[in-house]
């Protein structure tokens, strides 16, 4: 894990949560959505397939534990989880929590509405409540 580099695309874009113990958990800073992006820190990985499968079990489970936890703490209608990688090719995997009526309904969160970022206090008080629902 010592030559895990986050990328600069997510960094710009996002805010850390913190580390599990294969992924980077990520706030995406659009307060549109609860949105949130797990980045397996290991080097050079763009596909899921790429990790070893010690890797796979340990990034489903906390996919898994983070889709959960999201859609309690949210009360979504649909958990959307996408690994797309066009714009950023390392491998990241998106879990937006949807609800029926939100910016973009029903369609994809992708370009249809601009981001609008989270004031610094809803911030801060968000990555608090995710940090201590996710044992962050």
């Amino acid at each position: 894990m010592n030559d895990f580099v986050l990328h600069e695309r997510l960094a710009a874009d996002c805010l850390i949560v913190g580390d599990w113990p294969l992924c980077r958990v990520l706030l995406m800073n659009d307060s549109n959505y609860p949105w949130l992006i797990l980045v397996p820190r290991r080097p050079d990985l763009r596909e899921i397939y790429q990790l070893d499968a010690a890797d796979r079990t340990q990034f489903l489970a906390e996919s898994c534990t983070l889709g959960e936890a999201l859609m309690q703490q949210f009360a979504g209608d649909k958990l959307n989880v996408a690994a797309l990688g066009n714009m950023v090719p390392q491998l990241h995997i998106h879990h937006i929590v949807r609800k029926v009526g939100d910016a973009a309904w029903p369609a994809p969160v992708w370009g249809k509405v601009p981001a609008l970022p989270y004031a610094p206090a809803a911030a801060d008080a968000l990555l608090k409540t995710l940090r201590a629902k996710l044992s962050l």
